[in-house]
C-alpha cells in the first residue's frame, strides 16, 4: 500500500493550478455530500441501533478505515467530516423523494462542474482518477490536506509533496499566451 505522502503526491501531481485547487474545496465536499445523501437510501434499522445502516455508512466506513490506516490524524478528521455528512444525508434521504433526489443529484452535478472547470480552464490536465481510480477516494483527503497546509501543518509533509510536483501556481504560461505576452 502506499504511504500517505505517495497518496497525496501523486494526487498533486494532477493538482498544481492554486484556481483547480479552489474549484476542488467546493467541488469535492458536494461529491461527498452528494454521495452521503444518494447512498442514504435505502436504509435499514436494526431494532438495537442508533442509527440506521444504509450504502452511505458502508462506504464512509470504509473509506474512514482507510483514511485512518494512511494517516490517524487525517483519518480523525476526515471521520468527523463523514460523520456530518452522514447525519445530514440521513436527514435529506428521510424528505420526500423528490426532495432526496433533486439534492443528492444537484450537489452531484455541481461538484463535477465545478471539476471539471478547474481541470479544462485552469489546470490544462484530465482528473487523477482517469489515471488511477484511487484518486476518487484520495481527492477529499487532499483538499483537507491543503486546507491544512495553508495554516502551517505538517510543512514537513508539503515539502515533501512539492520536492516532487513543485509548488502550486497560477498557471501563469497559458494566461501569458492568452494576452500575448
Amino acid at each position: 500500500m502506499r504511504t500517505l505522502t505517495q497518496q497525496l503526491t501523486q494526487y498533486a501531481a494532477y493538482h498544481r493550478d492554486r484556481r483547480n485547487i479552489a474549484t476542488h474545496f467546493f467541488g469535492i465536499p458536494m461529491i461527498v455530500f452528494a454521495l452521503a445523501v444518494l447512498l442514504s437510501r435505502p436504509a435499514w434499522a436494526p431494532a438495537a441501533w442508533p442509527f440506521a445502516l444504509s450504502p452511505a455508512w458502508v462506504l464512509f466506513v470504509a473509506s474512514t478505515l482507510y483514511y485512518l490506516v494512511l494517516d490517524v490524524p487525517l483519518g480523525v478528521m476526515m471521520a468527523a467530516f463523514a460523520a456530518l455528512c452522514l447525519a445530514l444525508g440521513q436527514w435529506l434521504a428521510a424528505q420526500t423523494t423528490l426532495t432526496w433526489l433533486a439534492a443528492g443529484i444537484g450537489l452531484f452535478v455541481v461538484g463535477w462542474v465545478l471539476q471539471f472547470i478547474g481541470h479544462v480552464a485552469y489546470e490544462h490536465r484530465k482528473p487523477a482518477f482517469v489515471d488511477d481510480v484511487t484518486g476518487l477516494l484520495i481527492g477529499p483527503l487532499f483538499v483537507l490536506a491543503e486546507a491544512l497546509f495553508a495554516v502551517g501543518w505538517r510543512p514537513a509533509l508539503r515539502e515533501a509533496i512539492e520536492a516532487q510536483v513543485g509548488p502550486t501556481r497560477i498557471n501563469a504560461d497559458r494566461a501569458t499566451a492568452r494576452h500575448g505576452h
